[in-house]
């Protein structure tokens, strides 16, 4: 599955699929101790000089319909395979929320790869205008006030259709009052996303 939301990354289905490829053969490698003889296949299109971008990535984990590990790098630090490893990593084995997946657990497990492009700042005047402006199902979001920050992906927007209701529970997730976007005039951020997940 591919969905684009502005076409920024211009990454085709190969490069995400490989993408993708890569988190799982990534985690195999760690849970299982492959011997990475698979990964081979992957480096024709692993070198791809647009996969040696610099681009914001998260990985998403979800087992059986259920969330599993979701961690990402919002900023353009480090290349997208170098990201991927990364991230692949640290949803499954370092976020905070869950304990660290293992080996049985990664065969049943649904791998998601989200490439975002650069957040920019979204200049608003109160609460209506920001409601405003807000694109669901296009914008993720981030929401920083102070040193409480937290982001929502635009897949959330399935689960959170409402505007106001996905930013109060974004604040929730920021750790501020649920109606802390209303009040407090928090800094907004918006990106955009490619994501790509292997077949169900």
């Amino acid at each position: 599955m591919q969905s684009t939301a502005k076409q920024e990354q211009n990454l085709s289905n190969d490069q995400g699929q490989a993408l993708v490829k890569l988190a799982r053969l990534t985690l195999e490698n760690k849970l299982k101790q492959a011997d990475g003889q698979s990964e081979a296949e992957l480096q024709t299109i692993l070198s791809d000089p647009e996969l040696q971008n610099k681009q914001g990535t998260f990985v998403t984990l979800h087992l059986q319909d259920r969330l599993r590990g979701c961690i990402g790098s919002l900023l353009p630090e480090k290349p997208l395979c170098e990201s991927v490893r990364e991230n692949a990593l640290n949803a499954a084995l370092k976020d905070p929320r869950f304990t660290p997946l293992t080996a049985a657990e990664l065969d049943k497990t649904h791998i998601e790869v989200s490439v975002l492009t650069d957040p920019q700042v979204l200049d608003y005047t109160d609460d209506q205008d920001l409601l405003a402006r807000l694109r669901p199902n296009i914008d993720g979001v981030i929401l920083q006030q102070g040193m409480a920050r937290a982001t929502f992906l635009p897949q959330v927007w399935e689960q959170l259709p409402q505007t106001s209701q996905f930013l109060s529970q974004l604040c929730l997730k920021a750790g501020l009052s649920a109606d802390a976007w209303k009040k407090e005039h928090p800094q907004i951020l918006t990106y955009q996303a490619q994501y790509f997940e292997e077949p169900k």
